[in-house]
């Protein structure tokens, strides 16, 4: 399924939510999304858990 597939069907679940339910329906739908998201792409291989849970002092000297 191509990403244009993809983003049209989040687009319609987004705006029924909005239209039926509210914002407070929307805003839910869009932050389940974006778990949805993250969690597929844990799956897939294309994210690590270092990726989010690196510290601030674990940058490369970059020639200082």
């Amino acid at each position: 399924m191509s990403m244009a597939v993809v983003g049209m069907i989040a687009g319609m679940a987004l705006g029924f939510a909005g239209y039926f339910g509210g914002f407070g329906a929307f805003l839910l739908v869009a932050a389940l999304g974006a778990v949805g998201f993250i969690a597929g792409r844990f799956l897939e291989g294309d994210l690590e858990p270092g990726d989010f849970f690196r510290t601030r002092g674990h940058r490369r000297d970059r020639g200082r």
